[in-house]
C-alpha cells in the first residue's frame, strides 16, 4: 500500500504551471481564462446533452458558459485547488480544440490517498474512446506522480454512454450507492466504479499499450 504523505506542492511534484498530460491522441491541460470562447461554444452546443447528467447550479451562482467572468472566476478556483492539492482539473483537447474535461475531484490524504473522477465529452467527439484514453491518462498521472492509492468513478446506472468509459478500462464495478449524488435537482443513485494503484501496476503494461 502507497504510505506517501507528501503535500502536492511538493517540489518533487508536478506543478500546476505549464502541467501537460498526453495519451495518443488527446492532449489535457488546466483551462485557463483565454479558453473561454471555444470552452463556452461547445458547452452551449451540447447542453441538452450534458446537463441531465450534471449537478444543478446553485440559485446565486453565474453561468460559467455565459458569462466570461465567471467562467475566469472557475478557474482560478481549479488553480486554487491545485494548489492546495485537493483536485485536479483538466480540459481535454482533440486535434487542438476543446472536447471536454476530465478531472480529479475530493483529493483526500491521509489514510485514504484517495481520489474520484469525472468527465464530459463534446456529443461530435463521442463514439471515439478519447474520454476512455484521457481517464487512463489520468489515472497514470494520480497514481505515478501524486502517489494516490486509490480512484473511483461514479456514475448514474442508466448512463450508458458514460459506463461503456468504464467498461472499454475494466474498471471494477463495487456496487450501487443509492441517492449518492444530487444531479439536476434528483438525487440519484450511482454505480461506483473502483480501481487501486497495485490494479494500475498488474494492468499497467496491458493499459499504456492500448492507450498511452
Amino acid at each position: 500500500m502507497n504510505t506517501d504523505r507528501r503535500p502536492l506542492n511538493h517540489p518533487s511534484l508536478p506543478q500546476a504551471n505549464g502541467l501537460r498530460l498526453y495519451g495518443r491522441r488527446v492532449m489535457m491541460r488546466p483551462l485557463v481564462a483565454p479558453d473561454f470562447p471555444a470552452w463556452s461554444d461547445v458547452r452551449l452546443r451540447n447542453e441538452s446533452w450534458l446537463l441531465p447528467w450534471e449537478p444543478s447550479r446553485l440559485p446565486n451562482q453565474g453561468d460559467p458558459t455565459r458569462e466570461r467572468d465567471v467562467f475566469a472566476s472557475r478557474c482560478a478556483a481549479r488553480d486554487r485547488d491545485r494548489q492546495l492539492g485537493v483536485a485536479y482539473a483538466f480540459g481535454l483537447f482533440v486535434d487542438g480544440a476543446v472536447a471536454g474535461e476530465i478531472n480529479l475531484n475530493n483529493i483526500v490524504r491521509g489514510a485514504q490517498q484517495t481520489g474520484t473522477i469525472g468527465y464530459w465529452i463534446d456529443q461530435s467527439r463521442a463514439g471515439h474512446a478519447f474520454v476512455s484514453e484521457g481517464v487512463c491518462v489520468l489515472m497514470r498521472f494520480a497514481f505515478e506522480e501524486l502517489r494516490l492509492h486509490r480512484l473511483e468513478i461514479c456514475i448514474i446506472p442508466r448512463n450508458d454512454n458514460s459506463r461503456r468509459v468504464v467498461d472499454k478500462l475494466g474498471l471494477r464495478d463495487e456496487g450501487i450507492a443509492q441517492r449518492f449524488l444530487e444531479i439536476n435537482g434528483v438525487w440519484e443513485d450511482h454505480v461506483r466504479y473502483g480501481v487501486t494503484v497495485e490494479e494500475w501496476h498488474e494492468r499497467k503494461e496491458t493499459l499504456t499499450s492500448q492507450w498511452l
